[in-house]
């Protein structure tokens, strides 16, 4: 699972959750799968992907310091800072871990780097 498709993921189906984003991550087992250095999709991506959500994920991989608290106003200006997210997002591949629901605490393992967020019949 690449860190840019945990950025869309939440738990909001399970009944009684409010928001249920951003899911807590830890990691097992991750790669690093390089790939070429779009900045322009990268430019593309970012109004999509949550900042909060993405500052957490750079935190768990050991690259918070990479990426700043708030996101800059003129991100299409700096390539090193596209650079960064680039790797964050697209290159780093979470392949064992799980994600936790903040609010109810509810535990979805990622496996073979897919994430079952298949949820039991009383969850709905």
């Amino acid at each position: 699972m690449r860190l840019s498709t945990y950025n869309f993921l939440t738990s909001k189906a399970i009944k009684g959750v409010k928001v249920g984003f951003p899911l807590k991550l830890t990691i097992a087992k991750k790669d690093i799968i390089e790939s070429e250095f779009n900045p322009t999709f990268v430019e593309r991506l970012l109004p999509r992907l949550d900042w909060s959500a993405i500052r957490l994920a750079a935190e768990v991989v050991d690259l918070g310091d990479d990426i700043p608290a708030e996101q800059p106003t003129n991100i299409a200006e700096n390539e090193e800072l596209l650079k960064k997210l680039h790797h964050l997002l697209l290159e780093i591949d979470v392949l064992e871990g799980q994600l936790e629901c903040p609010e109810t605490g509810r535990i979805f393992p990622i496996t073979e780097g897919i994430p079952n967020m298949l949820l039991n019949e009383d969850e709905v």
